[in-house]
Order: structure tokens, then C-alpha cells, then sequence
């Protein structure tokens, strides 16, 4: 068993760039027929970011089954509302004061639930206030601020004011 061992002798580390790599695979242009190096600059870099393209609503049909005369819209069905907004903006917007917003909101809120395309399947009735039917509405049965100002006019003649028109939800639970 005479064997000798000998150290173990790493080599020595290799280092190597991504430069280094790329310049045996990168191609050259020369008019005179000899090659030419790469000229790589990196003091700056372009990025292009393509952006993304918004999405433009479209109005969704559905059957209006509540009445007979159209919304305006021809047989398509009702112009359904996308805008956004909150219920106080709608509100002043139609011309409801403060004072009453609190009357509105109670009767908006167990009437559709702030959901300006609501619609009773059965009777017809649409947008906040379940306007009956549909087409009393000036304008777009289910734009908020259309159904809130005839939502105001309907309770001032049907109940003197929205504080009547409250009272008088409370206690039918309808109005």
C-alpha cells in the first residue's frame, strides 16, 4: 500500500461578464471588409412600456318588461347607468336639500339600496325610488339624478314632502 497523496489544487477562478459573453455572439457591420468591435454604450437604456387601453363602458340591454312605451332608447332595451358618483352628489344634484336627505336616503336605501339599475322584475319599476313605471321618468329612468329629481316631484304632490313621503314608508313600507 504504498500510495501517495497529493494537495488538492483548485483552480483559479474564471471570472467572466455578461459583456465578455455577448461579445462573441454579437454580430458586426463593416464596410471595409475587416470586423469591427461593438460599441456599447451604458451610460443609458430606453424602456417602452406599452399601456394598457382603457376600457370604455357599454351599456348593457335587457327586456324592459314594465312598460309599453320606450325609454327613448328604441327596442334595445333601457340605457343602463355607468357613471359613478355617490348618493350625496345625486342628491344635490337633483336639487334635494340637506334637510331632506336623510328622508331620501331611508326611502332609496329599502327601495333599490343606492343601485341606480335596479329593477323590479315584476312590476317594471326602476332606478332608486322604483320609479312606476319606468317611463315616468324624464330623461333616463335609471340616471340617478333623472329618477331623484322625479322622485322629488312625486313626493311633494303625492305627500306634500319628502318628510311626509317618509312617514308615510314607515308605516306601509311602500310608497
Amino acid at each position: 500500500m504504498g500510495a501517495s497523496l497529493l494537495p488538492a489544487q483548485a483552480e483559479e477562478p474564471h471570472t467572466v461578464t455578461l459583456y465578455a459573453e455577448g461579445l462573441g455572439d454579437t454580430q458586426a457591420v463593416s464596410t471595409t471588409g475587416e470586423k469591427q468591435a461593438p460599441d456599447l454604450q451604458r451610460s443609458s437604456y430606453n424602456v417602452y412600456v406599452k399601456p394598457k387601453p382603457t376600457p370604455t363602458p357599454t351599456p348593457s340591454a335587457t327586456r324592459d318588461s314594465g312598460s309599453s312605451a320606450g325609454d327613448g332608447g328604441g327596442s334595445s332595451g333601457p340605457l343602463f347607468y355607468t357613471g359613478g358618483g355617490a348618493p350625496a352628489e345625486w342628491m344635490a344634484a337633483a336639487g334635494i336639500s340637506e334637510s331632506d336627505m336623510g328622508y331620501v336616503d331611508y326611502i332609496v336605501s329599502r327601495e333599490s339600496g343606492w343601485n341606480p339599475n335596479a329593477t323590479n322584475r315584476s312590476s317594471g319599476a326602476c332606478g332608486l325610488v322604483q320609479a312606476l313605471p319606468c317611463s315616468k321618468v324624464p330623461g333616463n329612468g335609471y340616471d340617478p339624478v333623472d329618477n331623484l329629481r322625479w322622485a322629488t316631484g312625486y313626493a311633494t304632490g303625492r305627500y306634500g314632502s319628502w318628510a311626509g313621503a317618509y312617514a308615510f314608508w314607515t308605516s306601509n313600507h311602500w310608497w
